[in-house]
This record gives structure tokens, sequence and C-alpha cells, in this order.
């Protein structure tokens, strides 16, 4: 078994369960565990349990107080709309408590597993809840695990921490709980805050000395101005930064199919990024590499397929595009959702994009949205901004 990679699964996880008809439908995540299954994927990887965060590893992001507020809607199942629990993006649940720090208690055990080396790479494919903030719940986000995992990392001595966040929404609240931190880079990549919540996310959000970083990208934006946009921003920060650890949250909701946002990737153009976030982790922080899940409300046609590429990606056996999706998950896909579950791992792109640095254009809503970000943060970094 190969010990460069890790899983962090348990079956408990799906218990992140907001009810019928809210878009976070564990389903997503029961799926991706079986086609990753089933076509093989994890046959060479080291799939381990893990436990609740405790109370202790919690507070290193959110106040004693809002714990303590979240167990007890956890105890009732009744609303408590200081703590934003029972709104329609978080409602209020019985054993809501248990089930966010399960989330939690995984991305943090991914989290050690780098930091002492028992692997090069940990994913926790329930996780990347990353709109929590220390005192409230947030767009479907209970306990933020991606921002609790790198506190955690932070308490046990690393010094520089590396936070690439691909979701199609900004992710506000791992930038909140190291805004004023030098030691976390956070770059997020995600559609304007103009048209999309959370409404944060602009390039003039800078931080500590230019560490938090933000592209803010148009609507309709796709694979090619995506993988522009990328290239022109986080390869050459992550250089400069020299992480000792990359986290990643890897929210595949920038699909075009994705139902509640506006962006219009591919499946192939995410798995591209996901190649990339990989080579990266290799060139810049030593292999070290935590990934998480996060948005993907696409439950059937994007998000098991984009994170089985990504498990995948970092066990260093990529699935081919063309293959074939198994009978058997298709029969399960049918059973549990009702619906025609894809019948390849692709669709059927081929994404390129043109470096920046070989032209400008200003009239162009990417080329402007990556200019802005630059001259916000390269200086700082003493990058020139400039392509």
């Amino acid at each position: 078994m190969s010990q460069a990679v890790r899983v962090v699964w348990d079956d408990a996880l799906i218990s992140y369960d907001f009810g019928p008809g809210h878009p976070l439908a564990p389903v997503r995540v029961e799926l991706t565990m079986a086609l990753a299954r089933s076509l093989g994927v994890l046959d060479g990887v080291e799939i381990t349990g893990c436990a609740p965060a405790t109370d202790d590893e919690l507070a290193l992001v959110h106040h004693r107080d809002y714990i303590d507020g979240v167990k007890e809607v956890s105890g009732t199942g009744r609303p408590n709309l200081r703590w934003g629990l029972g709104t329609p993006d978080n409602p209020a649940f019985a054993g809501v408590h248990e089930a966010s720090a399960l989330v939690a208690g995984a991305t943090l055990e991914a989290a050690r597993a780098v930091w002492t080396g028992e692997t090069e790479h940990a994913l926790n494919v329930a996780g990347g809840l990353h709109h929590a903030m220390p005192f409230t719940a947030s767009g479907f986000c209970v306990y933020n695990d991606p921002a609790i995992a790198i506190a955690w990392l932070l308490s046990q001595g690393a010094t520089r921490v590396a936070y690439v966040d691909v979701d199609v929404h900004h992710g506000d609240g791992v930038q909140t709980a190291f805004y004023a931190d030098p030691r976390v880079l956070t770059i997020s990549l995600h559609e304007s805050p103009t048209t999309l919540f959370p409404g944060t996310g602009f390039p003039r959000e800078t931080g500590a000395d230019g560490t938090s970083v933000n592209v803010a990208l148009p609507a309709g934006c796709g694979d090619a101005g995506w993988l522009r946009a990328f290239h022109a921003v986080v390869p050459p920060l992550l250089r400069e930064f020299a992480p000792e650890v990359l986290v990643t949250q890897q929210g595949c909701d920038s699909h075009a199919l994705d139902p509640l946002a506006h962006l219009m990737l591919s499946l192939d153009g995410q798995r591209t990024a996901y190649a990339e976030l990989h080579r990266l982790a290799h060139e810049t922080a030593g292999g070290r590499w935590i990934a998480t899940g996060g948005g993907g409300y696409e439950l059937v046609q994007v998000v098991p397929r984009a994170w089985t590429h990504l498990i995948a990606e970092a066990a260093g056996s990529p699935v081919d595009p063309e293959t074939l999706t198994p009978q058997g998950w298709r029969d399960m896909v049918k059973e549990r959702t009702g619906e025609t579950a894809p019948l390849t791992m692709t669709d059927g792109r081929h994404p390129g994009y043109q470096d920046i640095a070989q032209g400008y254009d200003p009239a162009d809503a990417i080329d402007r949205a990556i200019l802005a970000c630059r001259n916000a943060v390269f200086p700082l970094h003493g990058l020139d901004p400039m392509p």
C-alpha cells in the first residue's frame, strides 16, 4: 500500500446533512467514494478513519460561546439565529455539532498525517467548509475545517502555510481567520462578488503584507480564462512565499452545470487544475499537500467524477478521461438519486490557455481581473505586477 497519499474517510461523514432539498446533499460524497472504489482509484491508497475535533481544536478558530451555542442547537434541533443556525442556508438539525466536528476532525487528521511525515498528500473530500466564521455559521458551513487545520499547523510550529481555494465562491471564512497573519497566504479564485455569494473577495482585500489574494472572475468565465488567471497569479506567489505545506480547497462548483453559480468550467478544466496544484505542491511545498472538497451542487454529473479525479491525481495515477464509469456505479446512482449517471470520466474538452505573458488585453474582463489582483498584491511580494 502506498504511503504517498492518504484519504480520510468515515461513513458517518454523510451525517453532515441539512435535510431534504438542501443543495449540500451528502449523497455527493457517498457517490464520490463509491466511484473511486469502483474504478480502482482507492486500491493503492491508504484509507484512514478520524475522530471528531475536540472543543480545544475547534477553538483554534471558533469562539467558545459559538461552539457552546452549536452544541445547544445540536441537542435540541431548534434554531438559534444568533449562531446562524436556522436559516435556509444553514438549517438547524439535531446532531449538527457532532456531524460538523467530525468533518473538522477528518481534515485535522489529514493535516496531522502530512505534517508528521506519515504521508505526503492527504485528502478529506467531505471537508472544505470555508464559509464558517469564528462566531457564526454561514453558507452551508458550521465549523471551518480548512481554517482549523491551518491553525493547528501553526500551533505545531509551521511558519508558512499557503491556502489555495478554487471553489466558485470566495473563501471568506478562511481569509477572515488569517487576514492579519502573515504566516498564512490565502489565494482564492472565485466568481466576482458583484454577482455571487458571499459578496466579498475583491482584489483590494489584501490582508497582512499582501497575504490575502483574491482573483474575482467575471460570470461566464470558462476553462481557458480560468486557467489563464490561475497561472498568472498562483504559481508566482507560491514560489515566492515558499510554503512549508500547501492546503487546497477543491470546490467543483465552478463547473458549467452547477446550479448555484455562473462560471463555465468543464470537468476537464478542473482536473487540469488538480494536476497543476499537485505539481506546485511538489515544487513549492516539499510535496506536503492537504486537499479538501468544498462546494459542488451538481450531485451526479459533476461532483463524483471531479473528486475521483482529484484523489487519482493525488495518488499519482490519474484516471484516463475516456474511462467509462462502471455499470455498478451507474446502477447505484439510479437507485440513490433516480438520475442517469454520466458514461465517461470526461466532458470531452481539451482545455488550454494562453499565458498572460504573451499579451494583455485591457478590454478583456478576465485580463482586467488578473491585473487588478496582481496590482494589489504582487508589489507587496516583490513581484512585478505587469505581465
